[in-house]
């Protein structure tokens, strides 16, 4: 009998996971709470990790016709816009780590992977089902669902995000701590903008007390903002609450005209507080592990939340693929070759967060020593190459 998998969570981990689990024979149930299968309207980046994944999974022809492909990332001051250059992409990503690096909207991921999973096994998502808890067995696990019959399993996979049921279940409640941070997010349609603002770049404003990043969507046709600032009135963890233009606005007072522009245009922004939580020690019991922000939620400051969710789901696939005699082997050497990882993510993604917000950038003149210390060449790579040259498809698994 095929090896049954429950997940629970169909975002992107969740999805990557069963669709990796599908492609190698398993039987796989993903459990979505949400009654459509849809994500509020946002971007995210994938760099060539993450992309050479995707194109393992035979993705790469579905992603091409969406995605918007990035030539560079810049820097860019706060209050003049003086730019100056963090690296190139485009071939050179190709050339140096074999994988584009794209932007692309979260719902068109989510219905190329949702798509491919259907394609090869109707029925494996199913909606409107919230996971309530699990079980362990002698023989696996059961999970629970409200006003649904419990599913038995042989592994079980909490990929439901900062708010695990799963991860509460295993290892109690966590405790985030907010950073004193607020994000705001938004989409402009490209048309809006003008022409100067368009470039196929990644654009990271840095300035004291607050960042954004831009960048464009769906082959250039929309515009996606995150701005970053600091405050402490609002500590709501969710990425649905809506925003009010003006609040935005008064966020990012003083900041250059190309950041008026943007905001101007933002009609409904959405903003969350950022959170903070350690690096966990432990992942996984018996036949029930986790993946993605369930174990290891970053800040989203090293653009690599979304790529270490599919990161996981590729290899848990391949191990449990591999390590057939028992799933609670498979599942520790998962976990074993990803702790580390993730762990260094989630932690330079905070340091990333003191780096962007630096009081030294009040001024001209200081701003241009800092970004010539803090961007040059070496330590650019230093913080980059490491994430960008990773291959979860032929990475050694004992």
């Amino acid at each position: 009998m095929k090896t049954k998998v429950v997940i629970a969570g169909a975002g992107i981990g969740g999805l990557t996971a069963g669709l990796s689990l599908l492609q190698r024979g398993f039987a796989v149930e993903i459990h979505e709470q949400s009654p459509v299968l849809a994500e509020i309207g946002a971007g995210l980046q994938v760099s060539a990790n993450g992309a050479r994944v995707l194109f393992a999974l035979g993705l790469g022809p579905a992603l091409r016709d969406v995605y918007a492909e990035t030539a560079g990332k810049e820097i860019r001051l706060w209050s003049s816009g003086e730019t100056w250059k963090l690296f190139d992409l485009g071939q050179t990503s190709v050339a140096t780590w074999g994988f584009p690096y794209f932007m692309i909207h979260r719902a068109d991921l989510l219905g190329i992977l949702a798509d491919a999973v259907e394609r090869l096994a109707p029925g494996t998502v199913r909606l409107n089902s919230r996971c309530t808890g699990v079980d362990r067995t002698p023989t696996g696990a059961v999970v629970h669902f409200e006003g649904r019959d419990p599913v038995a399993a042989d592994a079980v996979i909490g990929a439901d995000g900062v708010h695990s049921v799963i991860r509460q279940a295993l290892f109690g409640k966590d405790q985030p701590q907010f950073t004193g941070y607020i994000a705001w997010r938004g989409l402009v349609p490209a048309a809006e903008l003008p022409a100067h603002m368009l470039r196929p770049v990644g654009t990271n404003w840095v300035g004291p007390g607050g960042h954004v990043v831009h960048y464009l969507l769906r082959r250039g046709e929309l515009f996606n903002f995150v701005g970053v600032a600091e405050r402490a009135d609002w500590q709501v963890e969710s990425w649905t609450e809506r925003g009010a233009q003006e609040h935005c606005a008064a966020d990012f007072a003083g900041w250059h005209q190309d950041i008026q522009t943007v905001i101007g245009r933002l009609h409904a922004p959405f903003k969350w507080a950022l959170l903070a939580r350690e690096p966990m020690p432990r992942w996984s019991q018996d036949c029930i592990t986790l993946l993605g922000d369930a174990c290891h939620a970053t800040l989203p400051f090293l653009a690599q939340g979304a790529v270490m969710a599919i990161e996981d789901g590729f290899i848990l696939a391949r191990c449990l693929a591999h390590f057939t005699g028992s799933v609670e082997t498979a599942l520790a050497a998962y976990e074993r070759l990803r702790r580390d990882r993730t762990a260094k993510v989630v932690l330079g993604s905070t340091a990333n967060g003191k780096r962007f917000h630096n009081r030294a950038m009040s001024s001209a003149a200081d701003a241009q020593h800092y970004v010539d210390t803090e961007w040059q060449e070496d330590k650019i790579a230093e913080r980059y190459d490491w994430l960008f040259r990773y291959d979860a498809v032929g990475l050694a698994l004992e």
